[in-house]
């Protein structure tokens, strides 16, 4: 589905991206699963383009997160973010699935939000995100908990605003660039993207 009504109104280019919420209660239906509205949310926020999200709700099971990547992937999303499964339980094994699919891993991502998570509990030390890149599409593990989902992409910012810490968020389109995929444009006000002034676009009308 798309966040707009008619993307060809719309001046920015069209993507498509992977939502994944990883967990056995969820799937199951022991409670009702908050990862994929907090993602479509959170995207729906801070993006310009029109969104058409693939959306899936999954167990625990390291073949079938890596199939439902490897499908996503394959249905031409150009990003991929899974939520859920990323700590030191026993059926904790998104990292695992991610890891096998992957052309290229990018350690930065994960590096960065654990960092961001560490400003909030000692216990961010216990996750085990990672980001790679599969073909011409990103995929990322974010935390379980739709707060701290916010938290990593957004970054930390003061009582006024500022910026403090970069969230993760401010260098995926630029990644995406590189990989051949559409040209993300982010909302300032929730996520300022960074590019080299060279790979800035000049805006375009409808």
């Amino acid at each position: 589905m798309s966040n707009l009504p008619d993307a060809a109104l719309n001046p920015h280019d069209a993507v498509k991206i992977g939502i994944v919420s990883i967990s056995d209660r969820a799937s199951s239906g022991v409670y009702e699963d908050k990862g994929l509205p907090a993602l479509q949310a959170w995207l729906s926020q801070a993006l310009h383009n029109p969104i058409t999200f693939e959306a899936r709700l999954i167990p625990d099971e390291q073949d079938g997160i890596s199939t439902a990547l490897i499908e996503l992937v394959n249905a031409g999303c150009s990003l991929v973010l899974t939520t859920g499964g990323t700590g030191p339980a026993l059926r904790d094994v998104t990292p695992e699935a991610t890891l096998a699919v992957a052309d290229k891993e990018m350690p930065g991502f994960g590096e960065q939000m654990r960092q961001i998570s560490l400003a909030f509990v000692p216990t961010a030390i216990l996750s085990r995100q990672v980001a790679v890149i599969r073909g011409n599409s990103l995929i990322i593990n974010l935390p379980g908990q739709p707060k701290a989902i916010a938290e990593t992409l957004e970054g930390l910012k003061d009582a006024d605003g500022k910026q403090k810490v970069n969230g993760i968020f401010a260098a995926v389109p630029y990644c995406i660039d590189l990989i051949g995929g559409p040209y993300l444009e982010t909302r300032d006000e929730v996520c300022k993207a960074f590019r080299p002034k060279n790979a800035i676009r000049a805006p375009r009308t409808a």
